[in-house]
């Protein structure tokens, strides 16, 4: 995305060092007034005063030297730098002095800055105000130096309604009544570490909150709405143990003596790692005991896992720049793996990671609209097109990978030196290299460069030969390319090479770096007719592409398990994306998928399920599509009757993940049996006869839709009005869009704009509509129709890229990529121009997929 011209940070003439902040937000008129007064260091001489400030109007700003008399300055706003300029008569001089500002602002609805937030008591109407500055929103809140390195200590203090729980970073140091308004309290918290501007939190509502203490001492408290503190039981447990671990992990204390997590109900994001006081979305912090989904139970332990790991990584130590961003993120999103592993090790979160994160990010950076991990930012415009599947799961993917590296004893060691070395401080990519360098005496710069700094990633080709007792490989790396066609030259990685082989399945028996185009590697002892296997675990960011006789010796060890459960998932996840790319055609492909029938792993079939489903979203364009779904219903028949509807008493904590996505593609594909079943738990769901149990709602509910009518629907509007918790309406929401009739689509469509619908959640139910060709068609009509509504509301935000894909990535013809080019050619997205273009290359590649396979699939399927 071109930089806006002539963008520059702000200067350094005049850095803040302590903010004293004062707000008094009024939850009836949704403004808020504000004062601060900020200790600044004049470093060289100036008339004028730079800082950055959005929507805030400053009716004083004076600036007083010590020992001097205050000067008034003359205010002027400059919007499209987003930029507050303060110009004084005379010369402010070097040394320090206090910058003090009067101003209001608005609770604006947007989900950024400060903001207000709408939750319900009963049936009462209330509103809660709330903060999200990452990445550059705190200037909507008050006046500052709204850029990472900028960073300084704060003192908060909230001016609100005496009945309201009133938070920020930091523990109160004092409570107290306002003189001459006995329904206002005024609230002083303590101050806070120096710290970034986008760190800074505070929220003013009703909650209630659990609380507890780690081994520690940290005092953790969960906040939840009213009436449903239990609901934050299991996330006070996974902080509880979450936070010693990081403790142990990086040789460094927890540095506040709090941490907050609290629920919110109308939030953008996830969830955001301000220092002591972490905010989620109500779904990915709340857990009821009985009408959670084992689902959602991980997906809370992640994200609890993720913005805990903040706190040292991106709060003690926080990148310079938006550049670095992805380090903040891919790291947090590889050692949420790892604290989850070391709390609930049953979860078997790593082959998850395979399918969740690795497998997401390789399909994204194969395409040509990828870009690098590090990317250059410029304007802090460009920095929401970055918190994307590059910066978080490839990110985290390549993190695994050099942690594999390197080895956990000197990854830890290196971690360590990195977080104590520059503690407090502003850091790049190089700084965390050059300490694991240090700390292993391995290549990482250099080899991690390679990685970072150019998009994409190789495709290794693999030549055997059998040398007596040993086998000799020949391997060779070049560009995978997600449309096929030569690779582009003047690529190369420094890539670690994992080998498995048949007499040692579980155990790499060899590891090596691979630094040029091509590398011999010799595997002693291994006999003919043994299998071997390239990227051991899955753990390596490249494909892999085997000659005809080496991937059929693999296919005994997938049908009798002998292969490790991420090595089965490796494996036909590089064979459907060489199908796509060209590489394989895809009847081979759907012949050895035909091995999988005995798999039992959870996670090998989720992204079996996956990537079949992406395949059937192509030929919902072809007369084969019926076809292709019985072939998809024998593929899982023998799996649905292993798991069968019913929990047994002695299953895994996984079988109820398997069960929910089995029944699910079963259902949505029409298989009777299944869709009379789900039916009849869904009718005695309804009239209160038998409850569905959590895990199995989003598969009958997506069943009965899909294979349902206006009654079906109206049922679950019914079951969405009646729903306590977010988390079942957000279920509900997901599914709405399973229905196949047209205007029962429309009316989906529709709900998702209507009051009923929370701004974060209105983007999946419009996206659930787009898993059929016609929902898809309705739902690119119906985004262009409400184009302003939409790109208002999500104005800049990384919503409305989703909602962009989600909307148009599914088609398969070259009219449809030429339609959506001419849309956002009249209508530009500047917030989303990559996504729209990643859109566009992938409708052209399902295109020629549907073209060169339509023949050979079909005559397969018959």
């Amino acid at each position: 995305m071109a930089c806006p011209k002539n963008f520059q940070r702000l200067p350094k003439n005049v850095v803040p060092k302590h903010y004293k902040l004062k707000l008094t937000p009024d939850l009836e008129k949704f403004t808020f007034e504000g004062s601060e007064d900020i200790t600044v260091e004049v470093v060289c001489p100036t008339y004028k005063i730079k800082m950055n400030s959005v929507d805030i109007e400053v009716q004083q700003a004076s600036y007083t030297a010590d020992g001097a008399e205050a000067a008034m300055a003359n205010i002027n706003y400059c919007p499209n730098e987003e930029e507050l300029v303060l110009d004084f008569s005379s010369q402010l001089q070097c040394g320090k002095g206090t910058l003090s500002l009067k101003f209001t602002g608005e609770l604006n609805d947007k989900m950024k800055g400060f903001y207000r937030s709408k939750y319900f008591i009963g049936d009462q109407e209330k509103f809660a105000a709330v903060t999200q500055f990452e990445a550059t929103d705190a200037r909507r809140a008050f006046p500052c130096w709204d850029e990472p390195a900028i960073k300084a200590t704060f003192d908060v203090i909230l001016v609100v309604p005496k009945d309201k729980v009133a938070l920020s970073n930091m523990p109160i140091i004092s409570d107290k009544e306002v003189e001459g308004d006995e329904s206002l309290k005024e609230v002083s918290y303590s101050t806070t570490p120096i710290m970034s501007t986008y760190l800074l939190a505070f929220v003013v509502g009703e909650f209630d909150y659990v609380e507890g203490a780690d081994s520690n001492g940290v005092a953790v408290r969960v906040y939840t709405p009213v009436g449903k503190s239990e609901q934050g039981n299991f996330a006070l447990d996974v902080a509880v143990k979450t936070l010693p671990f990081y403790n142990n992990y990086f040789g460094i204390a927890y540095p506040l003596p709090k941490v907050d997590l609290i629920a919110i109900p109308d939030f953008s994001a996830g969830a955001m790692e301000n220092w002591g006081l972490i905010t989620y979305r109500e779904t990915a912090l709340l857990v009821d005991a009985e009408n959670s989904s084992a689902r959602i139970k991980q997906w809370v332990a992640l994200v609890v896992g993720h913005e805990l790991a903040h706190q040292w990584f991106g709060n003690l130590v926080t990148m310079e720049w938006w550049t670095h961003l992805w380090l903040n993120e891919g790291f947090a999103s590889w050692i949420e793996y790892l604290c989850v592993d070391y709390c609930f090790p049953e979860y078997d979160v790593w082959t998850q990671f395979v399918n969740n994160d690795l497998g997401q990010a390789l399909e994204m950076d194969a395409l040509d609209n990828s870009h690098p991990i590090e990317v250059e930012v410029g304007h802090p415009s460009e920095v929401d097109e970055i918190f994307d599947a590059i910066s978080y799961s490839k990110g985290s993917s390549v993190i695994r990978m050099l942690h594999d590296y390197l080895g956990d004893e000197d990854f830890r060691r290196g971690m360590n030196i990195y977080l104590t070395r520059h503690q407090y401080k502003n850091t790049c990519t190089e700084h965390l290299w050059a300490a694991l360098e240090e700390a292993s005496g391995k290549p990482v710069g250099d080899m991690m460069a390679t990685w970072t700094k150019q998009k994409g990633f190789p495709v290794l080709k693999v030549e055997q030969e059998q040398c007596g007792k040993d086998r000799h490989l020949t391997v060779s790396q070049s560009k995978f390319m997600a449309g096929g066609g030569n690779p582009p030259s003047g690529y190369r990685w420094m890539v670690p090479v994992s080998v498995l082989t048949q007499s040692q399945p579980d155990q790499p028996m060899l590891l090596g770096l691979m630094d040029n185009c091509s590398k011999d590697f010799c595997l002693h002892f291994v006999s003919k007719g043994q299998w071997v296997k390239l990227n051991a675990g899955t753990v390596g960011f490249y494909r892999v592409m085997y000659p005809s006789e080496m991937l059929q010796a693999l296919m005994p060890a997938v049908k009798d398990l002998s292969l490790p459960p991420k090595d089965r998932l490796g494996l036909q996840s590089d064979l459907f994306a060489l199908s796509r790319a060209g590489l394989t055609p895809a009847v081979d492909v759907l012949r050895t998928v035909g091995a999988y029938k005995n798999e039992t792993d959870f996670t090998v079939w989720s992204n079996l399920s996956s990537n079949l489903s992406s395949i059937s979203a192509i030929l919902q364009y072809s007369d084969c599509y019926p076809a292709f779904k019985k072939y998809v219903i024998n593929l899982f028949s023998k799996i649905a009757s292993d798991v069968g509807w019913d929990p047994k008493p002695d299953e895994d904590t996984l079988t109820p993940l398997l069960r929910e996505v089995v029944l699910a593609r079963m259902g949505r594909y029409g298989d009777k049996a299944t869709v009379e079943e789900a039916n009849k738990r869904f009718d005695a769901h309804c009239s209160g006869e038998a409850k569905l149990p959590a895990d199995l709602k989003s598969a009958v509910y997506a069943t009965v839709l899909s294979n349902g009518d206006s009654t079906t629907y109206e049922k679950m509007l019914k079951l969405y009005d009646e729903a306590d918790m977010q988390e079942e309406r957000v279920r509900i929401g997901r599914a709405l869009g399973s229905v196949q009739d047209r205007d029962l689509i429309q009316k989906v469509l529709f709900f998702a704009l209507s009051d009923k619908v929370r701004a974060q959640d209105a983007v999946f139910v419009i996206s659930g509509c787009t898993g059929s060709a016609e929902g898809r068609e309705l739902a690119w009509k119906f985004f262009r129709e409400n184009f302003h509504t939409l790109s208002d509301r999500y104005e800049g935000g990384f919503l409305l890229s989703r909602l962009v894909q989600a909307t148009t990535e599914n088609f398969a013809s070259e009219e449809m990529a030429l339609e959506v080019e001419a849309y956002f050619k009249e209508h530009p997205l500047s917030a989303a121009e990559r996504t729209i273009q990643q859109s566009i290359e992938n409708i052209r590649l399902n295109a020629k997929w549907l073209e060169r396979e339509e023949e050979a699939v079909k005559k397969f399927l018959s």
